[in-house]
């Protein structure tokens, strides 16, 4: 069916893209077109020091299987997405309660709280190499006040990722924020009603708040796994992937591969594998969160 359209039409279309005009071409030449030529280069051969490009193929993602330091990365990656992700997801939802009391002078640790969110994150690794240095760190030096003798917080390859897990803690007011938005959105009159049944503050929490607030969760699960995957500048700052490779982390070894060993291919290509990972650990996330994730009007599937 042909759509017929007056001249007012026309002239609200032509003004509707125009005002939307600076949108389209910055999407156009900063989206599109990156992701378009990543996937072309990915298929052939070059450098970025001016040698001619040369198709090849699926010959960079068959190099990608039989690299050791790009499984190592992915294992680096997938340790602090499996086990920082759930973790910083726990410790932002007992803060969220901890802030969602009704005490005075509320509103200030609320901000106390946010406001690491908002310091660049290279500032931040920079005050967490302080914090984690062995000699005269902040951590290391309440360590020795109870005579515990810290270790090598970046320095061993144990327990590098778990201090970089730790130190996420200090930027999750973001997360933070976004559940006690959802427990401001907690019906009162079910919290009444379970209070008068002898529910305690605890069986409030696990059988009214979080079933109520699964749908935050899994927002900030998502969230929190994107994120997860491209974690960067932390690892690029204070350790450069060290020690032993134990923070080369996918999005790190990406960056080396494009602009330190100028295999810009190679690191298109790495860049697709890395989108199909973060694409088939979302579709697993929503396939599954039927099972956990309860709307309010709907019947439990």
């Amino acid at each position: 069916m042909r759509i017929r359209m007056n001249p007012g039409d026309w002239r609200n279309l032509r003004q509707g893209l125009l005002f939307a005009s600076p949108w389209i071409i910055g999407f156009l030449g900063f989206t599109l077109y990156p992701i378009v030529s990543s996937f072309i280069y990915s298929l052939n051969v070059f450098t970025i020091m001016g040698q001619s490009m040369r198709w090849v193929g699926l010959a960079n993602y068959k190099d990608l299987i039989e690299d050791p330091l790009l499984w190592k990365s992915l294992y680096n990656t997938l340790f602090m997405v499996v086990l920082g992700t759930p973790f910083h997801i726990f410790i932002a939802i007992l803060i969220a309660l901890l802030l969602n009391l009704k005490l005075r002078g509320m509103a200030f640790y609320r901000t106390i709280y946010y406001l690491p969110t908002i310091v660049p994150v290279i500032a931040t690794s920079v005050l967490w190499l302080w914090i984690f240095n062995p000699e005269y760190g902040l951590i290391n030096s309440f360590l020795g006040i109870i005579g515990i003798r810290g270790p090598g917080w970046l320095t061993d390859p144990t327990l590098v990722k778990p201090a970089f897990i730790l130190m996420g803690v200090w930027t999750i007011g973001g997360t933070i924020v976004i559940f006690l938005a959802g427990m401001q959105d907690v019906p009162v009159s079910q919290l009444e009603a379970a209070i008068l049944d002898g529910a305690d503050w605890l069986q409030r929490v696990v059988y009214v708040t979080l079933p109520l607030l699964s749908p935050v969760i899994l927002f900030n699960l998502i969230m929190g796994v994107i994120g997860g995957f491209q974690i960067f500048t932390q690892a690029f700052v204070m350790t450069n992937g060290g020690p032993l490779d134990a923070t080369l982390f996918y999005a790190l070894y990406l960056y080396q591969n494009a602009f330190v060993f100028f295999k810009m291919p190679y690191a298109s290509a790495m860049a697709w594998l890395l989108f199909l990972v973060v694409l088939l650990a979302t579709m697993i996330i929503f396939r599954t969160s039927a099972r956990f994730v309860y709307y309010e009007g709907e019947e439990k599937r």
